[in-house]
């Protein structure tokens, strides 16, 4: 049984509900769109639900994005509240089952992963000196293992 998670906005216009595999927020992007958009440390954290099971009360108080990436409209989408700019979830229509909430405004207690990954750290602000653990990766660009492999290499998969 997947682990049913709750997040919500800082302002409580939008509450929303969805099913996870792989609730650890083990992943700190440090790339400049997640740093500038919902990066409080200099980077965010995402961790991926099933898109199917998303329910969302207040949905007209979400606004979505694209960012610019190389001069062009990127295919994620960002949601986040108008009323308060809560970064809420980013979807993809290249990954249609999936959605990445922030782990930022999950409000259901996450597990903490045993290791962290840092991924585009060179895109990441002078001032920000990560936090890395002694079982931790890192990478300049994106890692070759996915959330999903993640989390099975580990056994954290969660059925």
């Amino acid at each position: 049984m997947p682990m049913h998670l709750e997040g919500s906005c800082r302002c409580g216009a939008v509450r929303f509900a969805f099913d996870s595999h792989t609730p650890y927020p083990y992943q700190r992007c440090y790339c400049s769109i997640c740093r500038k958009s919902a990066g409080g440390g200099g980077y965010a954290i995402n961790i991926m639900g099933v898109a199917d099971t998303l329910k969302v009360e207040g949905r007209p108080a979400i606004l979505m994005w694209h960012a610019t990436i190389d001069g062009r409209e990127g295919s994620a989408t960002r949601h986040f509240c108008r009323h308060c700019g809560t970064p809420l979830w980013v979807s993809d229509d290249q990954w249609p089952e999936l959605i990445h909430p922030f782990a930022s405004c999950i409000d259901t207690s996450l597990p903490v992963p045993p290791a962290r990954v840092h991924l585009l750290l060179r895109d990441k602000a002078a001032w920000v000196e990560p936090q890395i653990g002694p079982d931790d990766e890192c990478y300049d660009g994106y890692p070759k293992s996915s959330i999903e492999d993640w989390h099975k290499q580990r056994g954290l998969w969660v059925e």
